[in-house]
């Protein structure tokens, strides 16, 4: 028979929700807690759930984790594929101009062509149940990826440091980059 019961739910920092739950069983007091941690760094979270494990030992339940990407992260990486594919065709273009003696000048045109995205998916959305599934691969599913094509062109600079307006030197590069949970 269940008596008296109080559930209560706070957020205990920002990333972190303790719902408590105290019930009356016969003359007995029981409690039982639910902490909810959104982690961003992979082994800080398996730390603290070995710590958890360590010092509550069987008192103590740890359900897999949740892989999932904020809007905020799918965008960082979005920026951070674009910059690098502009940085990988800027030293691709260095390398031409060293192999005919000439020095690479200023970008004339810098233009993102393309961005695509993939991976990342939610466990919640994958056709296998995340339950049978191993860590490894819940993470391989949740890894998002994104790459980008740039079309840049930049100023020549001839032996003796005079600008010729050539417009020649211009490199497509793909860059591809993830993101890992």
């Amino acid at each position: 028979k269940m008596g008296d019961r109080n559930m209560t739910v706070r957020p205990l920092e920002e990333n972190m929700t303790v719902t408590e739950d105290f019930s009356r069983v016969e003359n007995t007091y029981q409690m039982e807690a639910e902490v909810c941690i959104i982690f961003s760094d992979f082994g800080k979270m398996q730390s603290v759930c070995n710590l958890l494990i360590e010092k509550l030992g069987t008192s103590v339940t740890i359900n897999p984790p949740h892989f999932y990407h904020t809007p905020e992260a799918i965008d960082t990486l979005r920026r951070q594929v674009c910059v690098t594919a502009v940085g990988n065709t800027r030293r691709k273009a260095q390398e031409v101009c060293r192999l005919f003696g000439q020095a690479l000048g200023k970008p004339l045109l810098i233009k993102e062509e393309e961005t695509k995205e993939w991976g990342g998916h939610i466990d919640s959305h994958l056709s296998h149940s995340a339950d049978s599934q191993t860590l490894q691969e819940r993470i391989q599913n949740a890894t998002a990826y994104a790459s980008c094509r740039v079309f840049a062109v930049f100023e020549i600079k001839g032996k003796e440091n005079r600008r010729n307006k050539i417009a020649a030197l211009s490199k497509y590069f793909t860059n591809i980059d993830r993101m890992r949970c």
